[in-house]
């Protein structure tokens, strides 16, 4: 019986979550003005009308660099619940766990060094 409770909450968090955005949109869809013109149909470039071709090429290095930071972001995502968790965590499992975090901390070290070797984080 408490299994079937259990389902019948994550249904409901699931329904709810579907049926908020999609009211929120409809609402928004019912209530703003609708009154489309050519000057509204074009990209809008900061007030400017736009000139050229719209696909710019960027430096790879962009990407690169964005993709470390993401990595390094979520390491901090892992790493400060196992940081608040550390003291109840160490009297049940021991040393182990901070064994297991280093092990995690060394892998993304040693990506950050063949980054650095391979020159991702210089602009030149």
């Amino acid at each position: 019986m408490d299994l079937a409770a259990d389902y019948v909450t994550i249904v409901a968090f699931i329904l709810i979550g579907l049926a908020l955005p999609a009211a929120s949109l409809t609402a928004g869809r019912w209530l703003r003005p609708h009154k489309p013109t050519a000057s509204k149909a074009i990209t809008y470039e900061s007030g400017v009308d736009p000139t050229g071709d719209s696909r710019v090429q960027f430096n790879v290095r962009y990407y690169l660099f964005a993709l470390l930071f993401v990595i390094f972001d979520v390491e901090t995502v892992f790493l400060y619940p196992w940081a608040v968790a550390y003291d109840d965590l160490r009297a049940d499992v021991g040393l182990f766990i901070l064994v297991e975090m280093l092990i995690f901390v060394l892998f993304l070290v040693i990506g950050l060094i063949y980054a650095w070797k391979k020159k991702v984080l210089e602009w030149t």
